[in-house]
């Protein structure tokens, strides 16, 4: 458990720590409690949440803390495999059960015995092999392809979708049986904007990850950077921040990370209807004037060559005030984040530099 890794799959079947992983959030707090006490029934688990909110660890984790840890993981991302030919990669083929079988092959079913198999994106199974697998998690059994005898397997299933399968099911999309069977503990992972706690100690961890992984080093993120991630909104969830993070180590440059992040951030709302039916319309129209500052700020500073007197002037506001709307709004600063030394601060100066006058 205390391997490295980044969430992203290019490191396939490592976690990162645990602290890293759930974070200090309530949320992801109870997410911990959860995945603690199921991991050790043999019960289906299904794993709901945005694309990009790290369901593919939390499922490794189930896997990691069960009496099954020493078995195979072995993980079918079923919108990656052509519908086709995703039942022979599920459960295998016989010799000569078609054109190209010159010899048998098991399935992932198979390879995953006395172990987890996991099925990403379970929503994309078409409705035949949602009856296959329907059998198999009722009685253990499945079938390959071209074969008489039905062949039996001791496997932990675990299942993940972003979509709503209910809602599926309403469509005529996914079996109502097989939506109870997978459905017998729901893990939810929340997205990055309901854990945003846990933002700043994620960007340092893949900062830390990537700088070792391309031998390089750049400076820490400077808090107008941490202002701008907490801010944003995160429609990708910990997939972006981390892309975002290893752009940045790339890159060496903060301005290019927290620009964009600013300017993707320009128009989202948060204009979610709670349970009950009430939104705050005062907290709704305060965000959109601070987003309409932010983007005139932000336009006003590239027109004026990132000069904050100028736009002051240009603005018909103090300079005083520009700096306070600079950081209310995490709008970055080019020459704080141009400095040529990594060793010098990234505090703003005492006393305004000539340039600036």
């Amino acid at each position: 458990m205390s391997s490295l890794a980044p969430s992203n799959l290019e490191l396939s079947g490592t976690v990162p720590p645990d602290p890293i992983v759930f974070g200090k959030s309530e949320v992801m707090h109870a997410v911990r409690q959860k995945v603690e006490r199921v991991a050790g029934a043999n019960i289906p688990v299904l794993i709901q949440g945005e694309s990009g909110t790290g369901k593919d660890i939390m499922a490794r984790l189930v896997h990691l803390r069960s009496p099954w840890a020493g078995g195979p993981f072995v993980k079918v991302n079923c919108p990656a495999i052509p519908g086709s030919l995703l039942e022979s990669e599920l459960f295998g083929y016989e010799k000569g059960s078609f054109t190209g079988a010159y010899g048998s092959k098991p399935g992932r079913v198979e390879m995953a015995h006395r172990g987890t198999l996991f099925l990403d994106e379970i929503g994309e199974l078409d409705l035949g092999l949602q009856a296959k697998l329907l059998q198999l998690l009722q009685d253990g059994q499945f079938c390959r392809i071209g074969a008489q005898e039905e062949r039996k397997v001791e496997v932990r299933v675990v299942c993940a979708t972003n979509r709503d399968l209910e809602r599926e099911i309403e469509g005529g999309n996914f079996r109502q049986d097989l939506f109870y069977r997978i459905n017998v503990v729901n893990l939810r992972v929340p997205p990055l904007r309901e854990r945003r706690e846990d933002v700043i100690d994620l960007a340092n961890y893949f900062l830390s990850f990537y700088q070792e992984k391309f031998h390089c080093r750049v400076r820490p993120l400077s808090p107008r950077a941490h202002q701008a991630l907490r801010q944003y909104d995160w429609p990708g969830n910990v997939r972006e921040l981390e892309n975002l993070l290893k752009r940045y180590v790339i890159l060496d440059s903060e301005e290019a990370i927290t620009s964009e992040l600013v300017n993707r951030n320009e128009y989202a709302l948060d204009t979610d209807i709670a349970a009950d039916g009430t939104m705050s319309l005062k907290k709704v129209t305060r965000q959109a004037v601070q987003q309409l500052e932010r983007q005139i700020i932000l336009k006003v500073l590239q027109a004026n060559h990132w000069n904050r007197k100028r736009t002051a002037r240009a603005l018909k506001i103090s300079y005083r005030a520009l700096l306070y709307k600079l950081k209310e709004a995490g709008v970055p600063s080019r020459r704080v984040l141009q400095m040529p030394s990594p060793i010098r601060p990234t505090t703003e100066p005492a006393v305004p530099s000539e340039q600036e006058k």
